[in-house]
């Protein structure tokens, strides 16, 4: 579901949509994904948690401000929120797996990974057919299969076995305050003031659903 369903609507929302878009319907995965792990993880969030997770939002929302999705992108917005849904019910279903602890991360990731690649690709060579690769763009796709995917998700799948899925989806979301920050010092890209306070409120709202304190 992950790798297919989620990352499939995400290449396709950003044919339709502009980048901003797509990330900002992202980022309200945690909320969806909080309230399908009270239904179906019976993992309920504290009040300070609540509190974090809009909290969270507004932040998101503040960064983005302000977003057009007007104008023929309706399409994009229902596929996008197809992505959403993926990603929140992959989510749950990932928390579920690993905090069992039946299957060791690598395993988790590697089941997860395989088939939900095998289906992406052969979806990608019936659309568009193979792609030229040159010996540049090879090593670039070794890097980000090994290190940004493979690994990356197998430390993901273990921190699972600790993590509530609503925690995991917050800190998650806070790579959109990780890209700013590393294009500002490696791209030199500018952040603007606004961007800042929103990322600032995000970040405090994702360490308040950390604390796991009863309110």
């Amino acid at each position: 579901m992950f790798y297919s369903f989620t990352q499939g609507a995400q290449f396709v929302g950003l044919s339709l949509l502009h980048a901003v878009s797509v990330s900002l319907l992202l980022n309200f995965t945690p909320i969806i994904v909080a309230v399908m792990g009270i239904f179906l993880l019976s993992e309920r969030p504290t009040v300070l948690q609540w509190s974090g997770a809009f909290l969270f939002i507004i932040g998101i929302l503040t960064y983005f401000y302000p977003v057009d999705l007007s104008g023929g992108e309706t399409l994009g917005v229902l596929v996008m929120i197809i992505g959403v849904l993926a990603n929140s019910g992959s989510a749950i279903m990932g928390r579920e797996i690993n905090r069992s602890r039946r299957h060791d991360p690598l395993t988790v990731t590697v089941i997860s990974m395989g088939a939900g690649s095998i289906v992406l690709l052969i979806a990608g060579l019936i659309a568009q057919g193979l792609p030229s690769i040159s010996l540049t763009n090879i090593l670039l796709l070794a890097w980000l299969a090994v290190v940004n995917t493979a690994m990356a998700f197998t430390l993901w799948n273990l921190s699972l076995r600790t993590l509530t899925a609503m925690e995991s989806s917050i800190i998650n979301g806070t790579m959109l305050i990780q890209i700013a920050l590393l294009a500002w010092i490696f791209l030199g890209e500018s952040i603007t003031l606004k961007e800042v306070v929103g990322m600032l409120i995000a970040a405090i709202g994702a360490l308040l659903v950390q604390l796991k304190r009863k309110v």
